[in-house]
């Protein structure tokens, strides 16, 4: 019999040893507690991300193994190589964030009937947007929003949480252009949390959790400005 320690409004922030972490289902941890981002952030500092869908109680993950995208082994194919080039799109950081997680709630999934990015979900993302933590990449066509994703910046860690696209290889196009980025801020490595065949294909690798953990801890104190946006167009993308 499954036992999880469930967070209430007092110990939320309380969060068990990764340690404990179930090893199947993907690394349960806990349930309950709030989506407030004084939690979020200390989930993320932990190594740890909610999951859960409508109706039921918040779930808290830690995956071991935990699979990454190296931002300098990400895999890039010609075809995709000459859509960053030549496929017409505009990339920004930061300019639509609300845009990007309403279109990644809405963006069907294979095997599921709905999305797990609740409208509480969407909320508690934005604040943590607006407080500098979490951050856009969108893709544009012609001035409309046609791919992106979003994810959650801890130290040098960049967490990925969810990609939408609306025109083939939209969405990847703005991975490369994040990898890019990353790659030259420094970062270690993007959270790509559990395992996907589409991430593996682009160079997402398995590692230890510990050696997850060692990584947000030896880079907890990187600071980065409360919007990319500046940043991002300063760098040299991989378009030029």
């Amino acid at each position: 019999m499954i036992s999880l320690q469930w967070l209430d409004g007092k110990t939320s922030l309380e969060f068990p040893p990764v340690e404990s972490a179930l090893k199947e289902p993907d690394g349960l941890l806990a349930a309950g507690g709030d989506l407030s981002p004084e939690t979020l952030i200390k989930a993320y500092q932990q190594g740890i991300f909610p999951w859960y869908s409508e109706g039921e109680p918040i779930l808290w993950w830690s995956p071991d193994p935990r699979f990454v995208l190296f931002p300098d082994m990400l895999k890039v194919s010609r075809s995709l190589a000459k859509n960053v080039r030549n496929g017409g799109f505009t990339v920004s950081m930061d300019r639509a964030f609300d845009a990007v997680i309403s279109s990644c709630a809405q963006q069907p999934r294979r095997d599921q009937p709905g999305t797990w990015l609740s409208a509480e979900m969407q909320a508690a993302y934005l604040q943590l947007h607006q407080r500098g933590y979490a951050h856009s990449v969108e893709c544009w066509q012609d001035n409309q929003l046609v791919g992106g994703l979003y994810g959650v910046h801890m130290g040098s860690v960049f967490c990925g949480e969810s990609m939408f696209s609306r025109r083939s290889n939209a969405s990847k196009v703005a991975l490369v252009h994040l990898c890019d980025f990353l790659h030259r801020q420094g970062f270690k490595l993007i959270d790509s949390q559990v395992y996907t065949e589409h991430l593996q294909r682009l160079g997402a690798v398995m590692i230890p959790r510990s050696d997850y953990i060692k990584i947000l801890r030896q880079t907890a104190e990187v600071r980065m400005p409360k919007s990319w946006t500046d940043l991002f167009n300063q760098h040299i993308s991989p378009s030029s």
